[in-house]
């Protein structure tokens, strides 16, 4: 029982208690004694009776037993020392093995061709990665190019397309709209027609969900009926594009399976898609950046197999918010957050940012940022909002899948100038191009799709520029020019504005954007909020007056 103003229960106990307790324990050892001598068993060691002490000779007989148990500790000790020697042979033995073994794998992977000489950070660099691609453009019947349903246009990449158009051999190009579920339905209809006028399109929805590593997994969960009833893991247009797939390998005749390259820029969806296709985890996907480094061969159906590839690099000639949504991060240049939101910043209309995050009226991309920063709880030490961390996770919801946003297709569609009209049809032999529009017309009407409300939009954007082919002697130069380019990017363009008011108009109307300041010849310049170091000197105050005058009286 507790007791009043005490924090602990006492451990008292009553005396009837206690001696009941010692009772029960005598009889317990009682009864254990007893079956032991039942049993012969005596825990009780005979005591040593020692030399008498009535005994002759009794220092000798001593000294003899004392030199005895030394000798016997002598020995006991030196079969300790040689056992362990013996065992550090033996780990001596096993290391220098095992080094042996590991610098023989080495030197053979080394020794062969698809093998990256380099090491660590420059494993994976440019030119390895523009290497495994052009092995799946060459090794791929049918090149598949995903686009993200947000920004179809400024995923598309020109280098890619020619390329495919001017490859060897009868190769097919098709294009598959990824993420319909985060724009309306009106947009995915206009943009299906619109790149339906130069290859075939496929809307597509990938599963992001997919936790099954092997078919036996999902078997198991098949079976079982454990299925996770949540929106995401659901993927809508994989059945149109496997079976569009198939009917193509089927009317080829070919013994063969068909192969099928998956190729894009980073996050739209490439890894996912064969995870969607083929029911369980089999490459690795993410909102990272960059995940997949070389090429992964999936086996999606018995006549169809899929190649993985690395994500398409971005030229550094493009603007600056496509090398905030496209580039790649590299380890020679971390990306720079800040400067890719306030490029991102520059295409949205300010009321739809502001509703999207529900945060105020802000004049520039540094006073979003922090206020995107206090709302989110992202503070450093001091109380200073952390607006690099808020830039971050700007960055992060324009790659990945939370932020919605769309953009509307060119109002005069015309084709590009490496496209003709006998190359449109030709790459449209062989498909059934009716039982594509049943597709889907089948995938827009299952799918749920956003409200024009929750989404923002994006100014118009053209294609993206792409690296197929870096030499080894040019991947620094690259690199320089590429820091160089992006900061002249950042730089040249314009401060924020309204998406739907371009800044000529504003001009025009008579008012200054919001962060440029007139100068003394008339040229609009622009000012930088930037912490600048200042210096104060206490040096001369110091001379003039050492000591503090306690008698002055600051009223």
């Amino acid at each position: 029982m507790k007791r009043p103003k005490l924090k602990k229960a006492s451990k008292r106990l009553s005396c009837s208690k206690r001696y009941k307790i010692q009772k029960k324990v005598r009889e317990h050892n009682r009864k254990l004694r007893k079956e032991a001598k039942k049993k012969g068993i005596t825990k009780r060691v005979k005591k040593d009776p020692g030399v008498p002490s009535t005994a002759p000779f009794k220092e000798e007989v001593l000294r003899e037993a004392e030199q005895r148990k030394l000798k016997l500790e002598e020995l006991k000790q030196k079969k300790k020392l040689e056992k362990q020697q013996e065992r550090a042979q033996k780990r001596k033995r096993e290391s220098t093995s095992s080094d042996s073994n590991t610098k023989a794998k080495k030197a053979k992977k080394e020794r062969s061709p698809n093998h990256p000489k380099s090491t660590g950070s420059e494993k994976y660099s440019r030119k390895f990665l523009c290497d495994e691609l052009n092995k799946v453009i060459s090794a791929s019947d049918v090149i598949v190019e995903v686009l993200d349903a947000r920004d179809p246009l400024g995923c598309r990449c020109p280098e890619l397309e020619e390329a495919v158009l001017k490859s060897e051999g009868n190769k097919k190009l098709l294009l598959v709209l990824n993420k319909i579920d985060l724009v309306q339905k009106s947009i995915v209809e206009k943009w299906l027609r619109y790149l339906q006028r130069e290859f075939p399109a496929i809307a597509f929805k990938s599963s992001v969900y997919l936790q099954d590593k092997t078919v036996q997994e999902k078997k198991k969960r098949a079976v079982e009926g454990a299925v996770e009833q949540s929106k995401g893991v659901d993927a809508f247009g994989s059945s149109c594009l496997l079976q569009f797939l198939q009917d193509y390998a089927e009317a080829q005749e070919s013994e063969n399976a068909l192969k099928v390259g998956i190729v894009g820029f980073p996050n739209v969806g490439k890894s996912s898609l064969i995870n969607s296709l083929k029911g369980i985890r089999a490459c690795h996907a993410g909102v990272q950046q960059g995940l997949t480094k070389c090429t992964q061969e999936v086996h999606v159906a018995k006549n169809v197999k899929m190649f993985d590839s690395p994500s398409i690099m971005a030229a550094p000639s493009n603007p600056a918010f496509t090398l905030a949504l496209r580039s790649l991060p590299t380890p020679e240049k971390g990306g720079n957050a800040l400067d890719a939101a306030r490029a991102l910043l520059k295409l949205c209309d300010k009321q739809q940012i502001m509703l999207q995050y529900t945060v105020p009226d802000f004049r520039n991309s540094l006073e979003f940022l922090t206020h995107l920063a206090k709302k989110r709880g992202f503070i450093q030490k001091g109380g200073i909002p952390n607006t690099e961390q808020a830039a971050e996770v700007f960055l992060s919801n324009w790659t990945g899948t939370k932020l919605s946003y769309h953009s509307k297709p060119p109002d005069n569609p015309s084709l590009p100038s490496y496209l003709s009209d006998e190359a449109v049809t030709e790459m449209k032999k062989g498909w059934d191009l009716s039982k594509l529009q049943q597709g889907n017309a089948e995938t827009i009407k299952s799918v749920k799709f956003r409200n024009s409300s929750s989404t923002v939009v994006l100014s118009s954007t053209r294609p993206t520029s792409g690296l197929l082919s870096v030499s080894e002697g040019l991947v620094t130069k690259e690199l320089m020019d590429e820091e160089e380019c992006q900061e002249e990017a950042f730089d040249n363009e314009p401060d924020f504005v309204h998406a739907e008011q371009p800044q000529q108009e504003q001009t025009q109307n008579g008012k200054e954007p919001q962060e440029t300041r007139p100068s003394s010849a008339g040229n609009s310049t622009k000012v930088t909020f930037q912490p600048m170091p200042i210096t104060i000197d206490l040096s001369s105050a110091q001379r003039e007056d050492d000591a503090y005058d306690f008698n002055t009286d600051f009223k």
